[in-house]
């Protein structure tokens, strides 16, 4: 993957209910980020990197609304300007050079989002996560030693619910993946799929009991480039479920993923419930696909036999190349 032209992305990093008066340290491409609110509640990201001496600005602290440096005090304001030198006679007079790098960041669907350069696209909307008649559950986030494309590609493959997740998503006596189409709108790739419904299990009870609801499922999915997807999910009546799914590309070789659900129904269902579901999902893909060679999707055509049920993965791989992703 292109991970120069990944910088110029929205890449989640955290929950934001997780980020509080303390810095926060993560990883986005290799890079160390430190996140940290101000006095305002305001969420910022800079080079987690003290110009000084390197130490990680993650283990300081917050103070007078700026993030002050563990090793020698100093203190950087929210434009990553050095606002003072404790070691100083006068401590506010110090050199232009001092500042830390600035990122991007926002907060949106509960997540702290970071760019590392001007984001070439914008998060996609979702109506639904903002509208009060739908409950939205935080799953994971879910750790895996792979790189997010591969992460992110796993949603896009129909023929594995019936042997990974079996008696939850899938049934080995119906493997036959339907035909569906696939279109690519620029950053966009946009697929719609029907397939028959599992029941609930006594345990995990998390889709619609509604009495009017078809036999078979339909789901529009639409991947945003480079790792985020959002599927809508009904059954023909008025009970619907959105997934939100995106991957934060720590390294090559590792990432971190996101699931926000939402519903319309099951509005006291305990989240609890859903957060399980989705552990045991997520559970029985990563050891899976942390098995995958090479870590990153290749999107080369020869690299991998593809069969006529992996159109959305080989549209996904041509949309990484045609945007210069990879």
């Amino acid at each position: 993957m292109n991970s120069t032209a990944l910088r110029a992305c929205w890449h989640p990093v955290g929950y934001s209910a997780e980020i509080g008066d303390q810095p926060v340290g993560v990883m986005l491409l290799d890079t160390r980020v430190v996140l940290w609110r101000d006095a305002q509640g305001t969420l910022h990201a800079h080079h987690d990197r003290c110009v000084h001496r390197g130490t990680q600005l993650s283990i300081g602290r917050i103070e007078n609304n700026a993030i002050v440096c563990p090793y020698h005090g100093w203190q950087f304001g929210v434009d990553g300007r050095c606002i003072r030198i404790p070691q100083l006679d006068d401590p506010q007079r110090v050199p232009s050079r001092a500042q830390i790098e600035t990122f991007r960041c926002i907060e949106r669907y509960g997540l702290a989002w970071v760019a590392l350069q001007a984001p070439r696209w914008p998060l996609p909307e979702l109506p639904e996560f903002e509208s009060g008649a739908y409950r939205v559950v935080r799953t994971g986030p879910f750790a895996w030693a792979s790189h997010a494309s591969r992460q992110l590609e796993n949603f896009t493959d129909f023929g594995h619910f019936a042997f990974v997740h079996e008696g939850l998503l899938g049934n080995p006596r119906q493997a036959v993946v339907a035909p569906h189409e696939v279109q690519i709108d620029g950053a966009v790739v946009r697929y719609a799929y029907r397939r028959p419904d599992e029941p609930n299990t006594e345990q995990l009870p998390v889709f619609t009991t509604d009495a009017r609801k078809e036999s078979d499922r339909n789901t529009r999915y639409a991947i945003h480039l480079p790792f985020t997807i959002v599927e809508h999910i009904d059954w023909g009546g008025r009970d619907g479920m959105v997934y939100f799914f995106v991957s934060q590309p720590v390294s090559e070789d590792r990432c971190i993923g996101y699931c926000l659900v939402a519903r319309n129904y099951n509005l006291d269902q305990p989240d609890t419930v859903m957060q399980e579901f989705e552990s045991v999902i997520f559970g029985q893909d990563q050891r899976i696909i942390e098995s995958q060679q090479p870590r990153a999707v290749p999107t080369d055509g020869d690299d991998e036999l593809h069969m006529v049920f992996d159109k959305v993965a080989m549209a996904y791989r041509k949309a990484l190349r045609d945007n210069s992703l990879t």
